[in-house]
Formats: C-alpha cells, sequence, structure tokens
C-alpha cells in the first residue's frame, strides 16, 4: 500500500507521545496538534482541520461517557456512606482478626482489592489507611509492607483488572476494536496473575522484618499512625442507627451484584454474561439506588440538595481522573478506521486506517512471533504508564493490539497485556510521581522506599503474567 503525507505525520506525532511520555510529560497537546495536523493534510483543507479536532473529542467523549457515570456515582455513594460514618463502619470488624503482622498484611490485601474493585483504589485508600493500616502496625507488620500490601492490591492488582466498574479494559477494547468482554475476562487473569506473584515475592521477601506485638520497640510508628483512627463524630442516634445499617447493605448489595454476575457468566458457558457495558450498568444502578436511600437516611427533606453535591462531586473526580484521556482517545481513534469517518467527516468506506497501514507496512520486516507481539505490547505499557496515569496510555496500546495480531495472538490478549503494562507502572505501583505519593503519605513512609521495595516484585509478575498469557489465551 502506498504511505501519504498524512500517514506520516501520522507516525511522526504518534512516536512524538510516547517520547514525551517517557520524560513525564502531558500528552494532551501532541494529542490536539496531531489530530489538527493530520486531519488538515489528509482532506486538504484548514477549516476541516477545526472542524475534525472538535469531531475527535466528540467522538472520544461519546465512547467513553458510560466511563464517567460509572465513576460519578461510585465516588458518589462513597461520599453519602461518609456522611453517615458507614464508610467506616464497614471495615472496623476487620481490625479484629488482625492477630498477627502475617495475617495481617493479607488482610490488607484481601480488603484492599475488595473496596478498589467496587470503588476504585483513589477513593478507597484513605479510608482503608485510615482504619486498617495503623490496626496491622499495632499487630507487628512494619508500616512500609502495609503500604506495599495496599499498592499492590489496590493500585496494581484492582485496578490494571479494574472487573467491576469497566473503565481501563472498556478503553483497552474500544481502541482495539474488540469485545470488551473478552478484554475484561483476559485482564482479571493477567491481573491475578501479576498480583499472586508481586504480593507472594513481596511477603517472602520480606517477611523477616514482620514483628510480634511484643517486639514492637518503634511505639513512635504506631503513635504517628493515631491521627488516622479517630471515629466518625456523630452523636445523633438516629444517624448512629442508618449507620449501622447502610455498613450491612451496602457490602451485603455488592455481594450480590457480584454473585448474581458470576452466575450469569457460569451459566452463559462462557466468560462474560453480561454483553457490553452491561455489567457495568448493573453496578452504577445498584449505587444509584443505595446513593438515594443513604442520602434520605442522611438528610430526609435535605436529601435533595445533598444528592446533587454528592453526584457534582462524583462528576468532578471523574473529570479530574479521566478528563486528560478523551483527548488522547481522540487521536488514536482518527487512526482507526472504525471512527476516523466521523472525525474527518467522511463516509465509513472511504474512512482510512491511518495506524493500521503504518503497522502493516513493517510485518514484513518484523518476525511473526506471539513472543516478540506481546512482549513489545507490554514495553509500550509500562512506557505509556511512565506520566503517572495508568490510563491514558490505553487507548495507543489497544489501538496497537488491533494492528500487530497475527495468526499466533489475538487483540484482546494483546490490549489485556498492554493494560498490565500501563496500569501497574502508572497506576501507583512503581512510579513515584503517581498515587503511590498518597498511599505513602498515609502510611508515613518515604515514597522512594516504597518504589524501591514494589520494582523488582511488580516486573517480575509482569513478566510471569505475560508469559502465561501466550500459553492460556
Amino acid at each position: 500500500m502506498e504511505l501519504t503525507l498524512s500517514h506520516s505525520l501520522y507516525g511522526i506525532f504518534t512516536l512524538l507521545i510516547i517520547l514525551t511520555m517517557v520524560f513525564r510529560k502531558g500528552v494532551v497537546l501532541p494529542t490536539l496538534l496531531g489530530t489538527f495536523l493530520v486531519a488538515w493534510v489528509y482532506n486538504g483543507s484548514l477549516i476541516s482541520g477545526f472542524m475534525s479536532i472538535f469531531n475527535a473529542n466528540l467522538v472520544a467523549a461519546k465512547e467513553l461517557f458510560n466511563i464517567f457515570l460509572i465513576i460519578t456515582f461510585m465516588v458518589a455513594l462513597l461520599h453519602s456512606l461518609k456522611d453517615l460514618g458507614a464508610d467506616k463502619r464497614m471495615i472496623q470488624p476487620i481490625e479484629k482478626i488482625m492477630v498477627n503482622s502475617h495475617v495481617s498484611y493479607f488482610i490488607l490485601v484481601g480488603v484492599t482489592y475488595v473496596v478498589s474493585l467496587f470503588f476504585w483504589p483513589t477513593p478507597a485508600v484513605p479510608l482503608i489507611c485510615a482504619l486498617l493500616v495503623p490496626a496491622a502496625i499495632r499487630s507487628g507488620l512494619p508500616a512500609l509492607m502495609a503500604a506495599v500490601a495496599v499498592a499492590l492490591a489496590g493500585q496494581g492488582m484492582a485496578l490494571s483488572s479494574d472487573y467491576i466498574i469497566q473503565v481501563a479494559p472498556g478503553l483497552s477494547a474500544k481502541s482495539a476494536g474488540v469485545d470488551t468482554e473478552l478484554v475484561m475476562d483476559q485482564a482479571l487473569v493477567l491481573s491475578l496473575i501479576t498480583g499472586a506473584v508481586a504480593i507472594g515475592l513481596a511477603y517472602f521477601l520480606n517477611k523477616h522484618s514482620f514483628r510480634s506485638k511484643h517486639d514492637l520497640q518503634n511505639e513512635q510508628e504506631v503513635l504517628a499512625m493515631q491521627g488516622l483512627t479517630e471515629g466518625h463524630p456523630s452523636s445523633d442516634h438516629r444517624l448512629a442507627l442508618w449507620s449501622k445499617l447502610f455498613a450491612i447493605l451496602v457490602p451485603l448489595s455488592m455481594l450480590a451484584v457480584m454473585i448474581y454476575m458470576v452466575s450469569t457468566k457460569l451459566g452463559s458457558g462462557r466468560m462474560g454474561g453480561f454483553e457490553g457495558g452491561n455489567g457495568a450498568a448493573f453496578i452504577g444502578g445498584v449505587a444509584v439506588v443505595l446513593l438515594l436511600l443513604s442520602t434520605v437516611a442522611f438528610g430526609k427533606y435535605r436529601s435533595l440538595d445533598y444528592i446533587s453535591d454528592h453526584i457534582t462531586e462524583g462528576f468532578v473526580f471523574a473529570f479530574k481522573a479521566m478528563g486528560p484521556v478523551i483527548p488522547i482517545a481522540g487521536f488514536f481513534f482518527l487512526g482507526s478506521p472504525d471512527f476516523a469517518g466521523d472525525i474527518l467527516s467522511v463516509p465509513a468506506e472511504a474512512a482510512p486506517s491511518l495506524l493500521f497501514d503504518l503497522v502493516e507496512t513493517t510485518q514484513e520486516f518484523l518476525p511473526q512471533s506471539a513472543f516478540l507481539a506481546a512482549f513489545s505490547i507490554l514495553l509500550i505499557g509500562i512506557i505509556t504508564g511512565l506520566d503517572g496515569s495508568g490510563f491514558s496510555g490505553l487507548p495507543l496500546t489497544g489501538a496497537l493490539s488491533a494492528s500487530l495480531t497475527n495468526a499466533h495472538i489475538d487483540a484482546s490478549t494483546l490490549a489485556a497485556i498492554g493494560q498490565m503494562g500501563s496500569i501497574w507502572t502508572g497506576g501507583g505501583t512503581i512510579i513515584a510521581w503517581s498515587s503511590m505519593i498518597a498511599i505513602a503519605g498515609f502510611c508515613g513512609v518515604p515514597v522512594m522506599e516504597l518504589v524501591r521495595k514494589n520494582f523488582i516484585v511488580v516486573i517480575l509478575g509482569l513478566i510471569v503474567s505475560t508469559t502465561a498469557a501466550l500459553f492460556i489465551f
């Protein structure tokens, strides 16, 4: 096939975006500029360039708005539970079974993983660090290892699969042009393998530093955490009753959702009983009903204002977390024939496939190896995660997955591998300028020490899971 100037421009800006990520700078500016110039050159019209830069963002926003909604409703629910004090009551009973440092480590892992699946790690980490980490430290677990457990389970294992809220697999699948369910299920398996290796190695390499309650020498370590352990102030007997009720109702509701979703998957005879975004819609709808009930319980007539405030807070959080992804996705959607027609205002049958054409021209020079394709996508995912956002690189890894697929490995598997590399890196496990800073701050440990503890075990986990993907899928 004959490459045009618009192909060359698209390739140059793709490389520029990757290079910008390596230097940990924002990539929104080059993606917007690249979209404008490529569209201008392709259509030969400056006016078309102006229109296409808007269309690219509009197409991306339409495709990704369901993601913003689910984040909004889950964060709004968490804020309403905080009003009642139910968020803390939900996990306080777990403190009682933290009998020693070894048990505490795995309890932190389990609780962080489950809570982060439903509420995302960023809003969940303050709650976990405020309640469970001090109890874990009192049981003899070093503060640094408590931070390791929270980071690997939440920012790594839970966020990299994002199996409940489905933001990450949705981004990867949209860009790769494959079924979200396929990416979801494969990413879940790979995240569990990566997490098992990383969390297990971290435990065995550091368990010599675990202490018993009687061996605690540094009481300041415990005292430093006690500012986070104060109970939720409430002298209102009515609120206390509602707090207890929702502390039971919300976990039971989420458990029921999980059981139902798993039962439909098993009953469908394949991994994926919910088609498309129906799983996220289901959990989002349950969250909205719980939000309605909890705000009414807290505010009665004032709930009319409270629910608006909480939804606004949810949208603000969603746009802060995901806003920059829209122009990035718009640029990489431009490289896909599925979206290029709408962006460039040309008929669908005449839509170019800029990124796919570029990769196809290099296929004859590349060995048709599933191993090389898998580890290339993993490396690109790790590079894109260096900007400190695990999600900004997913449109790129997804788009490349669609173009690198061959007879030995399919696009959904490559997209899941790229998702692992991007989120385990940028989500907050092995780079200091990510949300790992918050975990280190809550646990009172130096962030670079946390990076050093996590780095080797995470990289080994990613290597193992990528290798496993070649044999499993």
